[in-house]
């Protein structure tokens, strides 16, 4: 969606202009085999072929050595979004683009010759979810039309943190609405702002979410790496499910201020890359303490400066690793490639306690979505009181009554019975909270993570992400086949995932998750999996997964 000027963003022309494009949106959630088919030419004939698979450390080199200038990597890859993600394949991952990216690239360009870089990052383009704010002419909207116009008194603080890095922002990504948040049946990847993101692995496919753009453009190589957020598996699914590493950090390493809210207890920001080392260094700018987030203080004495400090290729070696068997067993292709996994980490020297039993796992359902719904709502009514009068909703109920408005352009194809639970609840003295936030620590650390780790002495639990890609389905919704996201989730304690194979050409990941503020730890173990398999495949943009025997 093309960005609207300040003068536009506030009008009623620009806001009837965006309800015009959620309904164009929504009709086209419904992909066609015929559609589908005419899209089969590959994206490499369009675009720039040598950004293809880039890591940071060669953007790096060749911004210091000039074969690029920042503002003609910045070019590059929006010109790369618009052959891809706008035309071509239509993956759909990018909600709209930054107005001033390269007047900063510019800006950015000048500085790296006269002062050299601020950092690791400087004149990297990125990409962040729409629901991250930033104080500019780009909406912060988490793929809802009701917050079309609202303006962010000031950026998050992890946007602070990106520009003091000299990260030049391109754009925003097409998200879940709400995170997905909102109501049953819903289709992961889907906003009735932005539409339908499609997975890049085979496009009639679903890329997961709630971070599905971040995922399906880091994929796709439209950016070198990009922000995203999960609650509980929002940034670990996507990941999983197209093909890149996720890290969902401890809750508080990273500051939520300014981002759109689920849940204080189990919100967090977090990088999405091609390889691990990326997702480090970007782990390294994104952490920090923050005086508008709480949570930040306790990381204080955890917080690292540089996470690539950990990448050990040999950091497997004498590692004690617990499989979660519960979070295995859902499909036999998974179980195979998994299998294969086990073995590559005995081979690269890890030592594999298998199975080891939380029974906990099963009893955290139902006080997770207690404590979700009576966040949800106190915490969604903060954000919205921060947005002021700019915000054309100004509470948890207004956002309903304008869905129930605009319910061609919103609930076409799923409701908002979660919004609607949330706001029946009370507020965060009820004891009804307060015994589900108690049950939610109690199962998943006591009586989960931290008990089974002490037990069996180890240093990350292992499972399958995510089961394949599912077919995007707007009429019945997401069909899930299993996730592992849950306990770590509950906890607010780390997990990350790396590629881990295909099945019928779809990727799968692999989990390592464990106690808090053991980023470090995973990271070593990832990375070292990771050089070990070198898993990752790039994208061929198939109208369909490969399923011929």
């Amino acid at each position: 969606m093309a960005a609207q000027t300040d003068d536009e963003r506030c009008g009623g022309e620009s806001r009837r202009a965006f309800l015009k494009a959620g309904a164009a949106a929504a009709a086209g959630a419904a992909l066609t085999s015929d559609w589908l088919s005419a899209q089969t030419s590959s994206v490499r004939s369009s675009t720039v072929t040598e950004l293809d698979e880039i890591t940071l450390d060669t953007l790096r080199r060749d911004l210091d050595n000039a074969k690029f200038t920042v503002r003609s990597l910045a070019e590059q890859y929006l010109s790369r979004v618009d052959a891809a993600d706008r035309n071509g394949p239509g993956v759909n991952s990018v909600i709209e683009t930054n107005p001033e990216a390269l007047t900063i690239a510019d800006e950015y360009g000048r500085e790296l010759q006269i002062k050299g870089p601020r950092g690791a990052l400087h004149g990297i383009p990125v990409l962040i979810k729409d629901n991250i704010a930033t104080a500019d002419r780009m909406q912060t909207t988490a793929g809802s039309l009701a917050l079309v116009g609202s303006r962010p008194p000031k950026d998050a603080f992890v946007v602070t943190r990106l520009r003091a890095s000299g990260a030049v922002i391109l754009g925003k990504t097409n998200c879940s609405e709400w995170a997905n948040f909102r109501g049953r049946h819903s289709t992961s990847g889907w906003s009735g702002r932005g539409g339908q993101t499609r997975n890049p692995y085979a496009l009639d496919r679903n890329p997961s979410g709630s971070s599905s753009g971040s995922g399906v453009a880091v994929a796709a190589n439209l950016c070198p790496f990009a922000v995203g957020t999960e609650t509980d598996g929002s940034i670990v699914s996507p990941s999983s499910i197209n093909g890149i590493v996720g890290i969902k950090p401890t809750v508080g390493l990273v500051s939520r201020s300014g981002i759109i809210p689920i849940s204080h207890t189990q919100d967090t920001a977090g990088p999405m890359a091609r390889t691990v080392a990326d997702a480090a260094a970007l782990l390294s700018v994104l952490a920090g303490v923050d005086p508008d987030d709480p949570a930040t203080e306790a990381a204080r004495s955890h917080i690292e400066a540089d996470y690539t400090r950990f990448l050990d290729p040999n950091g497997l070696r004498g590692s004690r690793l617990g499989v979660v068997r519960k979070y295995a067993g859902f499909n036999m292709h998974v179980d195979r490639v998994f299998e294969d996994a086990l073995a590559a980490l005995k081979s690269a020297g890890a030592e594999v306690v298998d199975p080891v039993e939380i029974a906990s796992i099963d009893k955290l359902d139902d006080p997770e979505s207690e404590v979700l719904h009576f966040e949800f709502k106190a915490d969604l009514n903060r954000y919205l009181a921060w947005l002021g009068a700019s915000a054309p909703v100004h509470n948890l109920q207004d956002v309903i009554a304008f869905n129930q408005k605009n319910r061609a352009h919103e609930l076409s194809w799923f409701g908002q019975e979660s919004m609607e639970k949330a706001q029946a609840k009370g507020d965060l003295t009820s004891p009804e909270y307060q015994k589900a936030l108690a049950d939610c620590r109690r199962l998943s650390r006591l009586e989960g993570i931290d008990a089974v780790m002490d037990k069996f002495h180890l240093d990350a639990l292992i499972a399958p992400t995510d089961g394949p890609a599912w077919p995007t389905d707007p009429i019945n919704g997401d069909h899930f086949s299993a996730g592992t996201s849950t306990l770590a989730a509950v906890a607010g304690y780390p997990h990350a995932t790396v590629p881990m194979g295909l099945v019928f050409g779809l990727p799968v990941g692999i989990s390592f998750f464990g106690r808090a503020w053991s980023e470090p730890t995973l990271i070593k173990l990832a990375y070292s999996y990771e050089q070990a398999t070198k898993m990752r495949k790039p994208p061929q943009f198939r109208p369909r997964a490969e399923i011929a025997p």
